[in-house]
């Protein structure tokens, strides 16, 4: 009943900015905790970082820090990933993912994730 839609990605230079987003259907993310996670060729899904269900808190891992933005439209039912600087190691299919939250534990990052959409390609390259 839930639908999650990567969209954004593309071939991109080093040094280049691009935005994804990722748009939900059969729901309102009002109330869903959402994370973006990657995966590169060869290597594990990894998280990249989440954002709490009004937007106020977000969190990133090292490899994003200072680089990528997490920000949501909830009325468009849309999070998006701004990535800036953008390097060969970024390479990677971008998926997100949400889940329900609890009003009295606002958090950014969830432990699990029940809803996933199937990845936009990124590769960062010349």
């Amino acid at each position: 009943q839930v639908q999650l839609v990567e969209s954004g990605g593309t071939l991109v230079q080093p040094g280049g900015s691009l935005t994804l987003s990722c748009v939900a259907s059969e729901l309102s993310i009002n109330y869903y905790a959402v994370a973006w996670f990657r995966q590169a060729p060869g290597e594990e899904r990894e998280r990249v970082g989440c954002i709490n269900h009004s937007g106020g808190l977000t969190y990133y891992e090292d490899s994003a820090k200072g680089r990528f933005a997490i920000s949501r439209d909830n009325a468009k039912n849309t999070v998006y990933l701004q990535m800036n600087s953008l390097k060969p190691e970024d390479t990677a299919v971008y998926y997100c993912a949400a889940d329900l939250i609890d009003l009295y534990n606002d958090v950014a990052c969830l432990s699990t994730y029940d809803y996933w959409g199937p990845g936009t390609q990124v590769t960062v390259s010349s």
